[in-house]
């Protein structure tokens, strides 16, 4: 018996240089589109760190214009026994008395009160470009409160605390007992008047809004300068001295 073997011949064979080449660029391919999702990733990443440290700039000026407001007109005549305590210049131009809100205004507000916890008497500011000099910001100043000069004739502000890339208007809106906003058209009013005493007599709620527009960053979607708004609002116990025949908000 003869046997017989079948041997099938096994060929192996590489890859070819054009399979390499499409293998080459699928995967080129591939990682390219992992980079770029990873570099958007991160620029939108960047846009939005930028966006809350704007929000976070807002939100810590705010709570400042918070808490010296909640001071406004601390101390005052109303907390003194005037048969005991012999003030020297009207009450009003005493630097031991605050008067409480000054003037107010779209894009500024004036007030005194002891921001500071010491009990001495400062003249605060807040206005929209109040030094003239840093254009779309919103500054704060504060200084001693003069014994004897009138409350509109104290010495120059000096600007600190601020910020900028504001671009809303009107920043402060105000309400009056009723619920009723003083419209802009009644604004810019002060204790200089007689009108103006009795509008800021009825302020019992004020308002504060920002918007922040930073040139600087993009967002990634809309091309467009990031834009943070912050807004808050405050029920002050209004105990102005603008005017003696009003009771203003100390009831």
């Amino acid at each position: 018996m003869r046997l017989r073997r079948n041997y099938r011949a096994t060929s192996q064979q590489g890859f070819t240089l054009l399979e390499l080449l499409l293998v080459m660029l699928i995967l080129s391919l591939i990682v390219g589109a992992v980079f770029s999702q990873m570099s958007d990733a991160q620029q939108r990443l960047g846009t939005e760190e930028n966006r809350l440290g704007d929000f976070q700039e807002a939100r810590d000026f705010v709570d400042q214009f918070f808490r010296d407001i909640n001071q406004a007109g601390t101390p005052n005549i109303r907390m003194f026994d005037p048969t005991v305590i012999t003030f020297g210049p009207p009450p009003v131009n005493d630097s031991r008395l605050a008067v409480g809100l000054v003037s107010i205004a779209d894009n500024a507000l004036g007030f005194e009160g002891s921001v500071n916890g010491t009990g001495t008497v400062q003249s605060v500011i807040y206005q929209l470009n109040g030094s003239l000099t840093c254009g779309a910001c919103l500054q704060r100043s504060q200084i001693d409160k003069i014994n004897g000069s009138s409350v509109n004739g104290q010495n120059t502000p000096n600007w600190g605390t601020e910020i900028n890339d504001v671009i809303t208007s009107p920043i402060f809106k105000y309400y009056q007992y009723d619920g009723t906003q003083i419209p802009s058209s009644s604004l810019p009013a002060d204790i200089s008047t007689s009108a103006g005493q009795q509008l800021i007599a009825n302020v019992k709620t004020i308002q504060i809004n920002l918007t922040i527009r930073n040139s600087k960053v993009l967002d990634q979607k809309t091309g467009l300068p990031i834009e943070t708004s912050f807004e808050g609002e405050i029920s002050l116990n209004n105990c102005s001295m603008a005017t003696t025949s009003l009771p203003m908000s100390c009831q």
